[in-house]
């Protein structure tokens, strides 16, 4: 008989052992800094007019996005920040350090009570996690993840960082929208003010909205927490999502799809119907705001539309590995529903879909807005 106690799921792990430990956001968000190119070539005036003209647009965005939409940023919240790449990488970082520490303790308390199982089970005594291979680890899955940010932060022009650890804020990646509009040319001005339009719509749903941040937040911890292997299964789900990889890469598959099963599938189709609902308004309201505002705003969209198609061959690799390809068509699929349930109940019809988690839109009302009107407006 061993010595060792028993051992249930729910057992304690060790006090040192962490599974937010298993990345070293820190080091990540150094490392990604340090890779991340700075930009485009741009002077002292040239980016002091810029960050000025972002904090102007920001500033402008409210009362359009406000009237457009019919939602309102509650006074009193905080104006939105101008950043570089680093800046983004940091803000993020610290954002995904917060979202993933309660799943990565999950995944670290299963690993450790599979781990006391078989230990009970041979007599052996229970692995030691060292404090040095610990951090070894973390500095190479931060590696890791400084690789993917330092590419994403030379994409993204805008964002809605939720900021679970603490006060969300809304944000403009300054080179990224400077390389954009130069390499559409298009209006600068009417570019940056395009670009806050569809960033304070996102700021309004979820200021205006109170429930509704914290809501994202939970369910994309249970989405992670739901998605992690068991220890006993990792094995067979790495081969599998491994012999799905050439179709991922061929764009026949979604790699959200590959490392999910069709239980969790179904989950994450709620999780990305309420994206879709997010990224699909905000492209609407962007667009609906006018000519009056944004004098070449159907130019900029015609223009907009045709880069994001025009990734090349590399980029859309890494599109297709990120899953960042099913987010484009979120914007397509979230915005041909947001318009479709307007045609049809107005505005303010529309926004019963702020009321509460069970107006949201199901899975498949994105793609069929009248199931949504019925089953919400009967």
């Amino acid at each position: 008989m061993s010595d060792h106690p028993a051992t249930t799921d729910d057992a304690p792990f060790d006090d040192d052992v962490r599974g937010s430990a298993l990345v070293d956001w820190d080091f990540a968000a150094a490392a990604a800094a340090r890779l991340a190119p700075p930009g485009p070539r741009a002077s002292r005036r040239e980016i002091t007019e810029l960050v000025a003209d972002l904090r102007s647009a920001a500033a402008r965005a409210v009362d359009p996005v406000a009237t457009t939409a019919r939602m309102s940023t509650p006074p009193g919240t905080p104006d939105a920040l101008v950043v570089d790449r680093a800046g983004w990488i940091r803000a993020n970082c610290a954002s995904m350090d917060a979202m993933l520490a309660p799943v990565l303790d999950e995944v670290v308390r299963k690993k450790r009570a599979a781990d006391r199982a078989r230990a009970q089970r041979s007599g052996r005594e229970l692995p030691d996690l060292g404090a040095t291979s610990q951090a070894i680890s973390a500095k190479v899955t931060g590696t890791e993840v400084a690789g993917l940010l330092s590419w994403i932060s030379t994409k993204v022009l805008g964002q809605y960082d939720l900021a679970p650890q603490g006060t969300p804020s809304l944000m403009f990646v300054a080179p990224n929208i400077l390389a954009a509009e130069r390499e559409l040319e298009v209006d600068p001005g009417d570019f940056r003010l395009w670009v806050a339009m569809h960033e304070e719509t996102h700021r309004v749903q979820f200021t205006a909205v109170p429930w509704l941040r914290e809501h994202l937040v939970e369910r994309a911890r249970s989405m992670g927490t739901r998605i992690m292997p068991e220890p006993e299964d990792l094995g067979q789900r790495l081969r599998e999502i491994a012999g799905a990889l050439p179709g991922v890469l061929r764009g026949e598959e979604d790699i959200t799809q590959v490392v999910a099963t069709p239980e969790q599938r179904e989950k994450l189709a709620e999780v990305t119907a309420v994206m879709s609902l997010l990224e699909g308004h905000a492209d609407v309201v962007m667009d609906e705001v006018g000519p009056s505002v944004i004098p070449t705003v159907a130019q900029i969209r015609r223009r907009f539309t045709q880069r994001r198609k025009g990734a090349g061959n590399v980029d859309k690799l890494l599109r297709r590995l990120l899953g960042m390809e099913a987010k484009m068509r979120q914007y397509q699929d979230g915005a041909i529903f947001v318009r479709a349930v307007q045609d049809q109940v107005g505005v303010e019809g529309f926004n019963r879909v702020w009321t509460s988690a069970e107006t949201l839109p199901r899975p498949t009302e994105i793609a069929d807005p009248q199931a949504w009107v019925a089953r919400v407006h009967g």
